[in-house]
């Protein structure tokens, strides 16, 4: 049973996540400055704020940690606005979706005008029922918080309701607050993938795995 849909953004909807992986590297490029090999790698698991104040100390950046991290946003802010596109299959499911009159909600650990700005371009942010982000819910995807507000906007329950997740953390969360959970795979999370496919009660690794989830639920 699917009486609604919720989906992560970055990773799920989106092939946003190389975007952030370079963005410190854009950022140095800017400046003039050549990064060091592997430093994506470096900022990968680190907060904005420690990426720049990495960023500041280990290339001497003469920027106060506030002006790197708006910098850094700004090319990120760009993208979004300007190229980033679905991942393959994304945009037949939400069409799909809104045709059968389910309804689906965003939950994203990303800014909210960033991620409006990306739906906008992409001609889809009227379909959803609402978006809900980190900072409005002051809490991450290691609390059910996002999850929650989103069944809300939806008006459904848990358990009737889908999580499409790329992230082990979040679809464990998901999972253990009663919710149905798609995995789909991205590059970035590669590892956790054998993982996250287990605890999944759908998987999305193709563009047909998303054609076929409103398949599964005729």
């Amino acid at each position: 049973m699917c009486d609604g849909v919720i989906f992560d953004v970055d990773g799920t909807l989106l092939d946003s996540m190389p975007v952030w992986n370079k963005a410190g590297v854009q950022y140095l490029a800017q400046l003039g400055i050549r990064a060091e090999a592997g430093l994506s790698e470096k900022l990968f698991a680190l907060t904005l704020e420690e990426s720049a104040r990495y960023i500041q100390t280990a290339y001497h950046v003469p920027h106060e940690i506030r002006t790197i991290t708006a910098g850094i946003n700004d090319l990120i802010m760009q993208a979004y606005a300007q190229a980033i596109p679905f991942k393959a299959g994304a945009a037949e499911l939400l069409a799909s979706l809104a045709e059968h009159d389910v309804p689906f909600a965003a939950a994203t650990a990303s800014d909210r005008c960033i991620v409006e700005a990306a739906f906008r371009r992409l001609g889809v942010l009227g379909l959803f029922r609402g978006i809900i982000t980190a900072g409005e819910t002051g809490c991450g995807k290691d609390r059910p918080d996002m999850y929650i507000a989103a069944a809300g906007m939806l008006g459904t329950a848990p358990g009737c309701t889908w999580v499409f997740e790329d992230a082990l953390h979040a679809a464990r969360t998901a999972r253990s607050a009663g919710f149905k959970v798609a995995a789909v795979f991205d590059e970035t999370s590669r590892a956790s993938w054998p993982v996250l496919s287990a605890l999944a009660d759908y998987r999305v690794r193709t563009a047909g795995d998303f054609k076929d989830f409103i398949c599964m639920l005729s």
